[in-house]
Parts: structure tokens; C-alpha cells; sequence
């Protein structure tokens, strides 16, 4: 069965780009536009592993990994930050809330992203 993987992402851009180069190396993508729509489809999903954008609508990704850590259905998914800055403070905040890995928006390519993600959680 698939690894599924739930991409909260509000740019349709990098949405597309990534979700297409997920799906083609055989992943179950879902896909969210906010966190609160996230969260929902998190618990619903179950999913392997989250990748979660920084700066969302209704709530942002650390809001979403707070919430996270409050449920224990949802603690232990693993979370890749998807962020535009790369901040160090940002970067140590995401760590301190349990985030496994990040990608700079500017900075990754595709496979980059497939490469973190199998080193989370296999194919």
C-alpha cells in the first residue's frame, strides 16, 4: 500500500510541482490550502508524514504543529517544513516542536524533497 503523505501548502505553484513529483514516485498525496483544513484532514487521513508550509491562511504551520502535539492520534506523524526563509529562529522553533526536517522554498529542488521523505519513510 502507498505511503500517504499530506502536503499543506497554500501556493499553488510549489502545490502542483509537488504534489505531481510525489504522486509520480508512487505516494498517496492529499492535499491541504490551510491549516485548519490540515488539521481536519490529518485526522481523517492518518497520514506517513506531513509536509507543512510555514505561512498559511487561517492557521500557520507552527499553529498546526502546536495542535499536533496536543493530540495524541497526531503526535507522532513526522512534519518536513516547508518554509520561504529559513530563519534560524524559525528553523530552532520548528525543531523545538518536532520537526524532522526542512526544505527552503528558494533553495530545493524536486528530488530534494522526494529524498527527505524516503528518509523518514521509505517508499
Amino acid at each position: 500500500m502507498a505511503k500517504k503523505i499530506l502536503l499543506l501548502e497554500d501556493e499553488e505553484i510549489m502545490l502542483d510541482l509537488l504534489q505531481r513529483k510525489l504522486a509520480k514516485e508512487g505516494y498517496d498525496v492529499s492535499v491541504a490550502r490551510d491549516g485548519e483544513e490540515g488539521l481536519e484532514k490529518m485526522r481523517e487521513a492518518k497520514p506517513d508524514i506531513v509536509l507543512l508550509d510555514v505561512i498559511m491562511p487561517k492557521k500557520g504551520g507552527f499553529e498546526v504543529m502546536e495542535e499536533m502535539l496536543k493530540d495524541k492520534d497526531l503526535m507522532n506523524i513526522p512534519v518536513i517544513i516547508i518554509s520561504n526563509s529559513g530563519q534560524p529562529v524559525e528553523l530552532d522553533r520548528a525543531k523545538k516542536l518536532g520537526a524532522k526536517d526542512w526544505l527552503i522554498k528558494t533553495e530545493f529542488d524536486p528530488q530534494e524533497v522526494i529524498d527527505k521523505v524516503i528518509k523518514q519513510i521509505g517508499k
